[in-house]
């Protein structure tokens, strides 16, 4: 594989909701963007954590899933063409000549860019995988950590781990799909939202969802990253085996602000301190948004992230095109590429 870097005008790091938004604001100014992002999908927290959880304070939107809101921002941007590199966490952030910027990621991807735009949130994180022997060749292929799809799940046998939201929530609307659905955790008592534990304990009422309880995971079975069990075991080290084909544990999101710790930033409790006029960070070309960047008065809403993603985004400009003045115009007058 080349060692030459990749070439673009803003490399964008975090795939979230205000990672995915900078790409379209960038590209109305005739920017081309790369996104990095550890986790192996687009969405950050929304997909990871709530994708079926409904918000309520996007403007246009009296209510909206998590998931969908994702996906009407990746078809936003996807009219500018944006380059994804999933899976992979950013590891260095590195000035060259020039005045631009050399992006390295953790599998050795390379980026030059005119600018650096860090959408982070909490920073890298990742998901907290069980201590099983060998889950690393099931990982991917019958082991999930999120949930991309429902209807990858359709006539499924799954195991569900966990005792939290995200186990609950998703063992509530898998159980409409999959062939069977059972829930290890640990204690009798969910740590979910009251009324959804409630509903789930009417399921495994009607023989729709088991409860295996209080048990937790013990071994797998399997060949060529395929599952077949999932070995239990509860708190005297009595086991059981769950014929299954899919394995979920949700055991919560690893955060941490990792590599950007060491760019030379200006952090204030573990936050990047950046200028609320252009969300710059004092080193010129990079530029933070969302979550992840602090100044007095912020709020830590999506919708700020998506008003600091346009704000960054015009003081990248003169980086990106030195020599040509902007002259701003409104999306009603000068729509993405395919409209009007």
């Amino acid at each position: 594989m080349s060692n030459a870097p990749l070439k673009t005008d803003v490399t964008i790091v975090g795939a979230g909701p205000v990672g995915l938004f900078a790409v379209f604001e960038c590209g109305m100014l005739d920017m081309r963007c790369h996104l990095i992002d550890v986790l192996d999908a687009t969405g950050g927290q929304c997909t990871a954590l709530y994708p079926e959880k409904p918000i309520y304070d996007i403007p246009g939107y009296p209510e909206i899933m998590a998931g969908d809101l994702v996906a009407a921002l990746e078809k936003q941007a996807a009219a500018f063409d944006p380059v994804y590199h999933l899976g992979q966490q950013v590891v260095s952030v590195k000035p060259v000549d020039g005045g631009r910027w050399r992006v390295e990621t953790s599998t050795g991807t390379l980026i030059d860019s005119g600018a650096v735009i860090i959408a982070a949130g909490v920073g890298a994180f990742g998901p907290n995988r069980p201590p099983l022997d060998g889950i690393e060749a099931y990982e991917g292929k019958s082991v999930h950590y999120l949930v991309k799809r429902r209807g990858d799940f359709k006539g499924k046998r799954l195991v569900i781990a966990g005792g939290g939201d995200s186990a609950v929530d998703w063992a509530l609307s898998l159980s409409e799909l999959a062939a069977s659905v059972a829930v290890v955790h640990r204690r009798a008592r969910f740590r979910a939202q009251p009324e959804s534990a409630e509903r789930l304990n009417r399921l495994a009422a009607e023989g729709k969802v088991e409860l295996v309880i209080p048990y937790q995971l013990s071994g797998l079975e399997g060949a060529n990253g395929q599952l077949s069990a999932v070995v239990v075991s509860d708190l005297d080290g009595n086991q059981r085996r769950l014929e299954a084909d899919v394995l979920l544990p949700f055991y919560g999101l690893s955060q941490d602000l990792g590599p950007i710790a060491q760019w030379g930033l200006n952090l204030e409790r573990n936050l990047i301190a950046v200028d609320p006029a252009t969300c710059g960070t004092g080193r010129p070309g990079l530029f933070a948004i969302g979550d992840i960047v602090t100044y007095p008065g912020k709020l830590k809403l999506i919708l700020t992230g998506f008003c600091e993603a346009a704000m960054a985004a015009h003081a990248a400009y003169p980086l990106i095109h030195p020599d040509e003045a902007l002259h701003f115009e409104y999306s009603t007058t000068k729509g993405p590429p395919g409209t009007g």
